[in-house]
């Protein structure tokens, strides 16, 4: 199966745009709008991605002590393409997991 597609056909595309869910799969038809996904993988990506960046602000000002500026030009950066690409991964996650659990309710 390839990552951000169909989860029944793995061809069509999963996403329209940044973090918009198509309404069908382009390939096989396949409903996938009405699914919601919650705020699940809003929040464990966010938990996951300020843990990290927290961790290795401190390490790293504990081993440098660079100034302020470069934590903020390191820092986010790394926050907002780490929490943008954690929330396309767990849609999709939780999508093709729902397909898995419940495709009788994907018709």
């Amino acid at each position: 199966m390839r990552l951000l597609r169909c989860p029944r056909c793995g061809e069509g595309k999963l996403y329209r745009g940044l973090l918009t869910i198509v309404d069908q799969c382009s390939a096989c038809g396949l409903a996938l709008k009405q699914h919601e996904q919650g705020d699940g993988p809003a929040f464990f990506g966010i938990l996951l991605i300020g843990a990290l960046a927290g961790i290795f602000a401190a390490i790293f000002e504990m081993k440098f002590a660079p100034p302020y500026w470069l934590h903020a030009a390191i820092w986010i950066p790394f926050i907002l393409i780490g929490s943008i690409a954690s929330l396309r991964l767990g849609k999709a996650a939780l999508i093709a997991a729902q397909y898995r659990l419940r495709g009788e309710d994907f018709k």
